[in-house]
């Protein structure tokens, strides 16, 4: 893993980055909350319900106003903290629409916060403002039905969630995630000009545009490597896995797993494969 970021630091005058203390192969060097505005302002993605990342969101906005509690989406590691944050605020939660949905299957991030009850879900395009800063949520599906990113209008800033981050590529997990879906968010992004993107995992994307086209690309060529193995041959996901991830770390293996399992259910719905018992065959 990478040097830790600072703890705490400006991004721009109306944008500071707070780093949560639950850095891990999986979240990297940690959840990336931002508090946005001066004076009266929101908070995106508390994080995971630390007291020690709590008490570090209300020093750094001593003397302000929390007006908004806002998250991208509901997976632990995001939303929890809005809770303590609330209560100790009196600050609405807004933004994504709550989801409760238990994943058995093996996964490479958080799983779901079931508690999450937001006081305001917010629809493409619906905003949350206050003295000089405006935010406008923006629907990206994929890595989660109810992925929201949230754009800073002032500045031309995209806070991207989990949806693109700064140091590896997106978790698509079924049931609840969605390859479609997720490829359909990253065309939406391209036909956007977003001056940077401030994700919840990495460091800032200075070059928006240019990664979400290669992030597209490189979902089309891991497309093309399974259509290309089971030209071959009907073939169960492990072995797929073990040939597409080559010395990948083994605790990523299962969420590896789940990626080509969301590809092969995109494929499915194309009519491009088909399911035979345990192992997909390309379609007649």
């Amino acid at each position: 893993m990478d040097e830790r970021p600072p703890a705490n630091e400006s991004m721009e005058p109306l944008v500071r980055r707070i780093l949560a203390p639950n850095p891990s192969p999986f979240t990297y060097t940690g959840t990336q909350t931002y508090v946005v505005g001066r004076g009266e302002v929101a908070v995106i993605d508390p994080g995971p319900d630390l007291p020690e990342h709590l008490a570090t969101i209300l020093d750094q906005t001593a003397g302000e106003r929390i007006v908004a509690i806002l998250c991208t989406h509901t997976h632990r590691d995001h939303s929890p903290a809005s809770r303590p944050l609330k209560a100790a605020t009196g600050a609405p939660i807004v933004g994504c629409a709550p989801l409760a949905m238990e994943d058995g299957g093996p996964r490479a991030d958080a799983a779901f916060d079931l508690e999450y009850v937001p006081d305001r879900v917010l629809a493409d395009g619906e905003t949350v403002s206050g003295p000089g800063w405006t935010l406008r949520a923006v629907a990206t599906p994929g890595h989660t039905s109810n992925h929201l990113c949230f754009a800073l209008e002032e500045t031309g800033a995209l806070f991207s969630g989990d949806h693109v981050m700064g140091w590896s590529t997106t978790v698509v997990s079924p049931p609840d995630g969605d390859m479609a879906a997720y490829m359909a968010s990253l065309d939406k992004l391209l036909t956007r000009t977003d001056r940077v993107y401030y994700p919840a995992h990495g460091p800032a994307i200075e070059q928006p545009r240019r990664l979400v086209g290669r992030l597209a690309g490189h979902r089309r060529l891991r497309e093309r490597q399974i259509l290309d193995m089971l030209g071959e041959a009907p073939q169960p996901i492990p072995s797929m896995v073990a040939r597409m991830y080559p010395g990948l770390d083994p605790r990523l293996i299962g969420g590896a797993g789940r990626s080509v399992l969301a590809h092969l259910i995109e494929l499915e719905g194309r009519a491009a494969v088909v399911r035979d018992g345990e192992s997909w065959a390309l379609a007649a």
